[in-house]
């Protein structure tokens, strides 16, 4: 009996930056906290089986690669989650799916709220 290999998602979650995103002058002088969750749906039957991190989907180069978009600075959420999906997968061409969500914390918005986030997947 053939056991399948199931595909799997890795999760970096509640990653967190100070960056200077946002459409105000002041937020792009004074900055904010941002958090930054990535999920990555992979074939995972060879690290699984070989126990190796050489044939794992890398981690850290994840971490660094969000790390870098979020240092350049943008105006929308939008952009900057679309720039990390798209490096994402310019690095990682086994990724068969993922979702990133960025969250900018205690947005300029005139009133209380924890956060405001943007998600896109593909």
């Amino acid at each position: 009996m053939e056991t399948k290999i199931p595909n799997g998602i890795i999760e970096l979650e509640e990653m967190e930056f100070y960056a200077y995103h946002g459409c105000f002058k002041e937020e792009n002088v004074v900055g904010n906290r941002f958090l930054a969750n990535i999920a990555i749906k992979t074939d995972m039957g060879r690290p699984m089986q070989s126990d190796s991190i050489g044939d794992a989907l890398n981690y850290v180069k994840v971490y660094e690669l969000v790390r870098t978009e979020m240092q350049q600075t943008s105006n929308l959420l939008e952009h900057v989650t679309a720039r990390v999906i798209d490096s994402l997968y310019r690095h990682f061409p086994e990724i068969q799916w993922c979702r990133v969500k960025i969250s900018k914390m205690n947005p300029p918005m005139g009133g209380q709220m924890k956060k405001v986030s943007v998600t896109l997947e593909r």
